[in-house]
């Protein structure tokens, strides 16, 4: 490689890193591939095994290191460093781009059990010990869906990935037509597909409402949501992705926080309402008329705002009121 795509690779890294989502060594000979493929040659070129060490012995402002694994019981406490250090980046961000409140996105996934509802209460004796047990469909076919909402009350479509090779277009008929629908051979959402939602559904969305020049998109680091790919895209297009620490997502990202718990035990309703009539059977077809019920009631304006209130990345009180961006930002509580 040659001296100056050096050092953009070493920006890139170091960018990535500020963002919270230091790369494997496979992420940067990805990367690094993906600038030998910019190049106007005829040649199909790419770096070796060992090319991402010696890199990074040319670079002192690089170490390879191991990952220092974040144990999940040390997550439950809370940890005030890690949380602190996560807003102080949302701020450094925020002030650095210049990023305005309008702008904040947090996107994630989450999955259903098409036949199985949420865990509910239930009124039953007061001397039973332990959790009672209710009687479900049993459908277990696994569906993810791709939700991601602003900081100013509003919901992009959501995007639905079903398990299987193709889907049929007649499913959808009664669908919005803005909604967007993936199969995958589990259910599961994957790097093609994050790309997919990325190009054709987010970046279309949100172009037209862009207050400023840069948005800042929260995510939870998931494999699928930060890969070389995804980041070049985000960068061609004023995008500045920011990943959450480990095992704070309940704390820290808004759709947790107030969203998808509330989805669940709606869309859980709409399971209940069905079997009373004695279906057994949850399907695609059975999915797709409850869903978009569960997501009126939960993607208002009102939850939508006290979610990233509460998550701590935009002011409860009128979050758009004019103040400078860095009074907009709510300090950590801990």
């Amino acid at each position: 490689m040659t001296e100056i795509e050096e050092e953009s690779l070493q920006k890139w890294i170091l960018s990535l890193d500020d963002r919270g989502a230091a790369p494997r060594p496979t992420t940067v000979r990805e990367i690094a591939n993906l600038l030998l493929a910019a190049r106007e040659s005829t040649l199909v070129q790419t770096v070796g095994e060992k090319w991402v060490y010696n890199f990074v012995k040319r670079h002192p402002e690089l170490s390879a290191r191991f990952s220092r694994r974040y144990n999940y019981e040390r997550a439950k406490c809370e940890d005030p460093k890690i949380i602190t250090e996560w807003f102080n980046l949302v701020q450094k961000t925020v002030l650095q781009y210049g990023i305005n409140s309008d702008d904040i996105y947090n996107f994630d996934e989450t999955g259903f059990a098409m036949g199985l509802t949420a865990t509910a209460k239930v009124v039953t004796r007061a001397e039973y010990y332990g959790r009672r047990s209710l009687l479900q469909p049993g459908n277990r076919e696994w569906v993810t869906t791709i939700e991601c909402i602003n900081a100013s009350g509003w919901a992009l479509p959501p995007c639905l990935i079903f398990k299987g090779k193709v889907f049929i277009e007649s499913w959808f008929d009664n669908l919005p037509g803005d909604w967007r629908f993936e199969v995958s051979p589990n259910g599961w959402t994957s790097d093609e597909i994050g790309l997919q939602w990325l190009e054709k559904l987010f970046i279309p969305s949100t172009i037209s409402r862009t207050k400023g020049k840069y948005r800042l998109l929260i995510l939870d680091g998931h494999g699928s949501h930060l890969t070389p790919r995804f980041d070049k895209i985000c960068e061609e297009n004023d995008i500045m992705p920011i990943c959450m620490p480990a095992h704070l997502s309940h704390l820290l990202q808004p759709l947790d926080i107030g969203c998808f718990a509330v989805l669940k035990r709606s869309y859980g309703r709409m399971v209940e309402t069905k079997m009373r009539p004695g279906i057994n059977h949850i399907d695609k077809l059975d999915f797709l008329e409850a869903y978009p019920h569960a997501r009126i009631e939960v993607f208002k304006l009102e939850i939508i705002k006290n979610s990233f209130a509460a998550a701590g990345l935009v002011s409860l009180r009128d979050s758009f009121d004019g103040r400078p961006e860095r009074e907009r930002l709510l300090p950590c509580s801990c």
